[in-house]
């Protein structure tokens, strides 16, 4: 082959390939950062160091989709443009709550600096600011100041004033609710903070005072004057080029102007995939993304690897879990009309589920009849041996008889998560994908139970009305009120549990996620189950979330258990324990997992790894080593 054919572009190159390449370009250009890497993933996007992962684009994209993107990389660099990571450390508070507000004004005063200068980039963090609520979906219809997170409505609040740009629609409530206690005792505060959005330390003592204002002083920390020695060393050795902070956002100030960043920003080919649930942190990967120099989000924190001694976890108390029947959610009349809705919603999703089920089906029952046990006394004429009986009328007739086969002697669980974030497509075809292997597993002998597994209330329940009773007690474990969801058990009949699965399309039901012990709960209930194999399949699209818990707890406190949890099914259980992540890496977790980009994909990645199971059991062989694989 010539030199100039090995020149030529590839013809598998992705289509997104340039929209990708655009991105990183324009990400280095905004951070002045030649080496910042820059990768795409089905998983949260984070920034550790000069390591940056942003959600991996779609086939096909809108100009919104591809705004949302460049907004989580444009928050990332300016993070790495104007933001000093050893004066932050110096002046962030100790308690919990004001550190919340303190690190969330602080990102409204780097996105500002930004959408100051650049039309393009503030676009573009607003689309992702607007995707990040609406993707939430639990702030545009509250009452209770309560449910408002405080950080999130000064954070807005700062963001309109140094910007001039209202908060998203989806979380005016947020700011309404809090907006007139904030004015009262911290206006004045807040308009001091204008035009300080340049000088990261003057900027910082000023949100300490909005602190003392707010009535949050106590939680500072440590005081401004004791930090301002430490805080002159960290400026002699400030990243990368040892100027001051303040010497060095100028100079990434002055970087921000270039033509061509500009223009970057304003680019869009058509989209990309649809963005994260939450804002962009500095998130670390377990493997390559190392230690982030921020605080990284309490649901995503940093892998604490397989532990053979038990975590420390536990619910402040469980007398407010339930573990309910989906009738019992719901009268009759409202399950009807949701199951009308759900059939109405998949009418051309269905069928291809259904193909893909059939499938599934003709390999099952091909595995019925391909054991047969030879010279028996009755059963089935044995043609085979007609030739004997005829070349010796006096012997005896041979009879064969079909074997079971071990699938018939199996149960499968799927256990779905129910959390808000599966809200809308996710939920439907997780619910109609259940629907169908449910009908088609029972054809061929196999019992299924559909679990689900939420929370009765955001942000804590009764739970945590309880703890606040109790004098808010240090560590107290779980916060909220667990709900498990018994859609069909494994002995019901399909026909009498179809129904129920409509409950998935209830607003309101959706809420948060505690996968360890939903996972836990699930597993209990496939060990008290008679038959003799038992498959666990997990669908879900997130790590597990409660904000009330990990508020008072430490950060990985849900994540650790969960993988707990995992590590002892996969080692110590006979259960065969198999996961599907929506665009979420699961095989950072399972053993055996498969994660999906596009909800639309479940249905093949479900009937596909339910039948390499079957396939791998039907010598009464044991299963063999499990393997990880993404279906893009």
């Amino acid at each position: 082959m010539s030199s100039n054919s090995k020149a030529k572009p590839s013809p598998k190159e992705s289509p997104t390939e340039p929209f990708k390449r655009s991105v990183a370009s324009c990400m280095r250009a905004i951070a002045r950062r030649e080496d910042l890497e820059v990768t795409y993933a089905s998983d949260k996007p984070g920034l550790a160091g000069d390591k940056a992962r942003l959600p991996e684009p779609p086939r096909k994209m809108s100009a919104h989709d591809a705004a949302i993107v460049r907004g989580h990389g444009d928050a990332m660099a300016l993070r790495l443009a104007v933001h000093n990571p050893k004066v932050h450390r110096a002046m962030v508070p100790d308690g919990q709550a004001a550190r919340a507000v303190f690190e969330a004004v602080e990102s409204a005063r780097i996105e500002a600096i930004g959408a100051n200068r650049m039309a393009g980039v503030a676009q573009n963090l607003t689309a992702r600011l607007e995707d990040h609520y609406h993707r939430l979906g639990k702030y545009e219809d509250i009452t209770d100041k309560a449910d408002a997170p405080l950080e999130d409505a000064l954070a807005l609040m700062v963001r309109q004033r140094l910007t001039g740009l209202k908060a998203p629609s989806q979380a005016a409530k947020i700011v309404d609710l809090w907006k007139e206690t904030i004015e009262a005792k911290a206006g004045k505060n807040l308009e001091k903070l204008v035009g300080l959005e340049g000088d990261q330390r003057a900027f910082g003592k000023a949100v300490r005072e909005l602190l003392t204002s707010l009535d949050m002083g106590d939680e500072k920390g440590s005081s401004d004057d004791d930090n301002e020695d430490d805080s002159e060393n960290q400026e002699q050795d400030s990243p990368e080029s040892g100027e001051s902070p303040d010497s060095q956002q100028e100079e990434s100030s002055e970087g921000m102007q270039m033509e061509d960043a500009d223009e970057m920003s304003d680019e869009s080919p058509d989209g990309a995939q649809e963005a994260s649930d939450a804002q962009t942190a500095e998130l670390p990967d377990e493997n390559d993304m190392g230690d982030a120099d921020e605080a990284s989000e309490p649901w995503r924190p940093k892998s604490q690897g397989n532990e053979r001694k038990g975590p420390d976890y536990k619910p402040f108390t469980p007398k407010f879990d339930e573990i309910i029947d989906a009738p019992d959610l719901c009268d009759a009349e409202e399950l009807d009309r949701l199951r009308a809705y759900l059939d109405k919603q998949l009418s051309h999703l269905g069928p291809v589920v259904a193909r893909l089920a059939n499938r599934l089906q003709r390999r099952l029952m091909a595995q019925q009849n391909r054991a047969w046990d030879f010279d028996l006394e009755e059963g089935v004429l044995d043609p085979s041996r007609l030739p004997r009986v005829i070349m010796d009328p006096m012997a005896a007739l041979s009879f064969k008889r079909e074997r079971d086969t071990n699938f018939r002697d199996t149960v499968v669980t799927l256990l779905l998560d129910n959390s808000g974030s599966m809200r809308g497509r996710p939920i439907t075809v997780a619910a109609t994908c259940a629907d169908i292997l449910a009908r088609t597993l029972e054809r061929c002998g196999v019992k299924v139970e559909i679990l689900g597994f939420t929370t009765r209330a955001w942000k804590g329940g009764q739970a945590r009305e309880f703890w606040l009773q109790n004098g808010k007690p240090a560590n107290p474990g779980r916060l909220n009120d667990l709900r498990h969801i018994i859609y069909k058990s494994g002995d019901a009949p399909w026909r009498r549990a179809r129904k129920n699965l409509g409950l998935m399309m209830r607003e309101g039901l959706l809420k948060e996620n505690i996968d360890g012990e939903a996972l836990d709960w699930a597993h209990k209930r496939l060990l008290a189950r008679s038959e003799q194999r038992k498959i666990l399949m997990m669908i879900s699209d997130g790590a597990p979330v409660d904000d009330s818990t990990l508020s008072v707890n430490p950060g990985n406190y849900l994540e650790r258990h969960l993988r707990w949890v995992i590590e002892e099914i996969e080692t110590r259980s006979p259960v065969e324990l198999i996961a599907i992540g929506i665009g979420h890496d699961v095989t950072r977790y399972y053993r055996r997992a498969v994660t999906i980009v596009d909800a639309e994909e479940l249905g093949g990645a479900m009937t596909e790894k339910l039948a390499e199971l079957f396939d791998e059991g039907a010598d009464g062989s044991q299963p063999a080593t499990p393997t990880r694989r993404k279906v893009a």
